[in-house]
């Protein structure tokens, strides 16, 4: 399968194209068609399988559509959080921020991270831009949460990427705290290597319906 096959829009197929990307992997493949359409997602897989883009791809994928169907310009417009994704540590979040910064390019999308262990000064400006998707970790989140910093009442979009390691960290607490923030209403897209209780309950109480995939690499791959 090729990722034209996936019904993607032209901007992100020629980023793909650009980026030398033609043959999606089995998590991207499974996962993509069914985000598209607004389908909450349990999947199980480890770091290495491709989810980042399975993931980020929809997201761009659904945010400029709905822009599309708004009629609204290209240009400067007033941004809204339409989409959050929370990862656990200061690496994976800028994993994942690299590749919205690469696929947001021709979609016109605007982006930030947010984690700790430095000066959050730079965050709070990048967000008091305006940006549609911010990709963070749950402490910093929740403590610019609480600041009035940041305010998650128009997310529609929500991933919640290893969420097991989120647990083995203690940041379980920080991530409920975060979810009585965003709207009931929205897409979520929950990923986890393994599903302890905890774990188990958290998806059950945020997704609805879900569509469960699981995927067990033998050679992980690089999301880039």
């Amino acid at each position: 399968m090729k990722f034209e096959q996936l019904w993607l829009i032209s901007p992100i197929l020629k980023t793909l194209a650009r980026e030398g990307f033609d043959t999606p992997t089995e998590i991207q493949e499974k996962v993509i068609p069914l985000a598209n359409k607004g389908k909450d997602i349990l999947g199980c897989a480890q770091t290495g399988s491709g989810k980042t883009l399975a993931f980020v791809l929809p997201i761009l994928q659904n945010l400029y559509e709905a822009r599309i169907a708004k009629d609204l310009p290209d240009g400067p417009i007033k941004r809204k959080i339409e989409a959050l994704i929370i990862a656990p540590t200061r690496e994976l979040a800028v994993q994942i921020w690299e590749a919205c910064k690469v696929y947001c390019s021709d979609t016109n999308m605007k982006h930030t991270v947010i984690f700790g262990g430095v000066n959050d000064f730079h965050q709070i400006k990048a967000v008091e831009k305006w940006v549609d998707i911010v990709v963070a970790t749950p402490g910093r989140l929740e403590d610019l949460i609480s600041q009035g910093k940041i305010k998650l009442s128009y997310v529609k979009l929500l991933v919640l990427d290893e969420a097991d390691r989120m647990l083995d960290l203690g940041f379980l607490w920080d991530v409920k705290k975060i979810m009585k923030r965003i709207p009931e209403e929205k897409q979520t897209l929950f990923f986890s290597a393994t599903m302890p209780k905890q774990i188990q309950e958290l998806s059950d109480s945020l997704l609805k319906s879900p569509e469960k995939i699981s995927i067990k690499s033998k050679k992980p791959t690089i999301d880039n």
